[in-house]
Protein backbone atom coordinates (compact mmCIF):
# COMPACT_ATOMS: atom_id res chain seq x y z
CA UNK A 1 0.00 0.00 0.00
CA UNK A 2 1.34 3.41 -0.99
CA UNK A 3 1.47 5.88 1.88
CA UNK A 4 -0.10 9.29 1.37
CA UNK A 5 2.33 12.15 1.09
CA UNK A 6 1.97 15.23 3.23
CA UNK A 7 1.47 18.10 0.80
CA UNK A 8 2.68 21.61 1.57
CA UNK A 9 2.15 24.73 -0.56
CA UNK A 10 4.01 27.97 0.21
CA UNK A 11 2.25 31.15 -0.92
CA UNK A 12 3.32 34.79 -1.27
CA UNK A 13 2.08 37.57 -3.55
CA UNK A 14 3.88 37.00 -6.85
CA UNK A 15 5.64 33.65 -6.33
CA UNK A 16 9.06 35.01 -7.26
CA UNK A 17 10.70 35.89 -3.90
CA UNK A 18 9.42 34.47 -0.62
CA UNK A 19 7.38 31.41 -1.58
CA UNK A 20 9.88 29.85 -4.03
CA UNK A 21 12.58 30.41 -1.39
CA UNK A 22 10.43 28.77 1.28
CA UNK A 23 9.72 25.86 -1.07
CA UNK A 24 13.45 25.37 -1.77
CA UNK A 25 14.55 25.72 1.85
CA UNK A 26 11.82 23.41 3.16
CA UNK A 27 12.65 20.88 0.44
CA UNK A 28 16.31 20.98 1.52
CA UNK A 29 15.35 20.34 5.17
CA UNK A 30 13.08 17.47 4.13
CA UNK A 31 15.88 15.93 2.02
CA UNK A 32 18.38 16.38 4.87
CA UNK A 33 15.98 14.50 7.16
CA UNK A 34 15.63 11.67 4.62
CA UNK A 35 11.89 12.30 4.23
CA UNK A 36 11.62 13.23 0.55
CA UNK A 37 9.25 10.36 -0.23
CA UNK A 38 6.88 11.57 2.50
CA UNK A 39 6.27 15.06 1.07
CA UNK A 40 4.86 16.92 -1.90
CA UNK A 41 6.12 20.52 -1.88
CA UNK A 42 5.26 23.45 -4.16
CA UNK A 43 4.75 27.21 -4.17
CA UNK A 44 2.38 29.72 -5.76
CA UNK A 45 1.29 33.35 -5.53
CA UNK A 46 -2.00 35.00 -4.69
CA UNK A 47 -1.63 37.13 -7.82
CA UNK A 48 -0.77 36.29 -11.40
CA UNK A 49 1.53 39.31 -11.81
CA UNK A 50 4.57 37.17 -12.56
CA UNK A 51 3.00 34.03 -14.08
CA UNK A 52 5.64 32.19 -16.08
CA UNK A 53 8.58 34.15 -14.62
CA UNK A 54 11.62 32.60 -12.96
CA UNK A 55 12.29 33.37 -9.30
CA UNK A 56 13.82 36.78 -8.59
CA UNK A 57 17.58 36.80 -9.27
CA UNK A 58 18.23 38.24 -5.79
CA UNK A 59 16.36 35.35 -4.18
CA UNK A 60 18.36 32.87 -6.25
CA UNK A 61 21.66 34.59 -5.34
CA UNK A 62 20.92 34.74 -1.61
CA UNK A 63 19.96 31.07 -1.54
CA UNK A 64 22.91 30.00 -3.70
CA UNK A 65 25.33 31.56 -1.20
CA UNK A 66 23.86 29.13 1.35
CA UNK A 67 23.89 26.10 -0.91
CA UNK A 68 20.17 26.14 -1.75
CA UNK A 69 18.94 25.96 -5.34
CA UNK A 70 15.76 27.97 -6.00
CA UNK A 71 13.97 26.86 -9.14
CA UNK A 72 10.53 26.95 -10.63
CA UNK A 73 8.16 29.12 -12.56
CA UNK A 74 5.80 31.60 -10.95
CA UNK A 75 2.12 30.72 -10.96
CA UNK A 76 -1.03 31.81 -9.22
CA UNK A 77 -2.67 29.63 -6.60
CA UNK A 78 -5.75 27.80 -7.88
CA UNK A 79 -8.91 26.41 -6.34
CA UNK A 80 -7.49 22.97 -7.12
CA UNK A 81 -4.45 23.79 -4.96
CA UNK A 82 -6.77 24.62 -2.08
CA UNK A 83 -8.45 21.24 -2.37
CA UNK A 84 -5.23 19.28 -3.07
CA UNK A 85 -2.72 20.54 -0.48
CA UNK A 86 -2.91 19.50 3.17
CA UNK A 87 -1.06 22.58 4.43
CA UNK A 88 -0.91 26.01 2.84
CA UNK A 89 1.65 28.32 4.34
CA UNK A 90 1.17 32.05 3.70
CA UNK A 91 3.98 34.56 3.95
CA UNK A 92 1.85 37.39 5.34
CA UNK A 93 -1.61 38.36 6.51
CA UNK A 94 -2.74 39.72 3.14
CA UNK A 95 -1.90 36.41 1.48
CA UNK A 96 -3.66 34.52 4.26
CA UNK A 97 -6.81 36.64 3.87
CA UNK A 98 -6.87 36.00 0.10
CA UNK A 99 -6.34 32.28 0.66
CA UNK A 100 -9.21 32.12 3.15
CA UNK A 101 -11.50 33.85 0.65
CA UNK A 102 -10.43 31.47 -2.15
CA UNK A 103 -10.85 28.44 0.10
CA UNK A 104 -14.40 29.49 0.94
CA UNK A 105 -15.32 29.95 -2.72
CA UNK A 106 -13.62 26.66 -3.62
CA UNK A 107 -15.39 24.87 -0.77
CA UNK A 108 -11.99 23.67 0.39
CA UNK A 109 -10.72 23.22 3.92
CA UNK A 110 -6.92 23.26 3.78
CA UNK A 111 -4.95 23.94 6.92
CA UNK A 112 -3.87 27.55 6.49
CA UNK A 113 -0.98 29.00 8.51
CA UNK A 114 1.32 31.97 8.50
CA UNK A 115 4.96 30.97 7.97
CA UNK A 116 6.19 32.79 11.07
CA UNK A 117 3.94 30.63 13.27
CA UNK A 118 6.77 28.11 13.03
CA UNK A 119 9.62 30.59 13.63
CA UNK A 120 10.81 30.23 17.23
CA UNK A 121 12.23 33.77 17.17
CA UNK A 122 8.97 35.45 16.18
CA UNK A 123 5.41 35.99 17.22
CA UNK A 124 2.92 33.83 15.26
CA UNK A 125 1.18 36.66 13.39
CA UNK A 126 4.35 38.31 12.11
CA UNK A 127 4.80 38.48 8.33
CA UNK A 128 7.74 37.29 6.33
CA UNK A 129 8.63 40.72 4.90
CA UNK A 130 8.56 41.11 1.14
CA UNK A 131 12.13 41.95 0.05
CA UNK A 132 11.16 42.83 -3.54
CA UNK A 133 11.59 46.60 -3.30
CA UNK A 134 14.62 46.49 -1.00
CA UNK A 135 18.28 45.66 -1.40
CA UNK A 136 20.22 42.40 -1.08
CA UNK A 137 20.28 42.56 2.72
CA UNK A 138 16.49 42.15 2.81
CA UNK A 139 16.76 38.91 0.83
CA UNK A 140 19.33 37.57 3.31
CA UNK A 141 17.09 38.53 6.26
CA UNK A 142 14.13 36.79 4.63
CA UNK A 143 16.31 33.73 4.09
CA UNK A 144 17.16 33.68 7.83
CA UNK A 145 13.46 33.84 8.70
CA UNK A 146 12.55 31.13 6.20
CA UNK A 147 15.34 28.85 7.50
CA UNK A 148 14.08 29.05 11.08
CA UNK A 149 10.42 28.73 10.15
CA UNK A 150 11.07 25.82 7.79
CA UNK A 151 12.84 23.88 10.51
CA UNK A 152 9.95 24.62 12.87
CA UNK A 153 7.38 23.58 10.26
CA UNK A 154 9.18 20.30 9.59
CA UNK A 155 9.33 19.56 13.34
CA UNK A 156 5.61 20.34 13.62
CA UNK A 157 4.69 18.07 10.70
CA UNK A 158 6.92 15.25 11.92
CA UNK A 159 5.23 15.36 15.32
CA UNK A 160 1.74 15.64 13.83
CA UNK A 161 2.27 12.75 11.38
CA UNK A 162 4.52 10.57 13.54
CA UNK A 163 7.66 10.38 11.41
Amino acid sequence: MKEKKVSVLFVCLGNICRSPLAEAVFRAHVEEAGLTRRFEIDSAGTSGYHDGDAPDARTIASAKRRGIAVRGTARAVTERDLRQFDYIIAMDGDNLTKLRFLATSARAQPRLFLMRKFDPESWPDAPVPDPYFGGPRGFDEVHDIVERASRGLLAHLRAEHGF
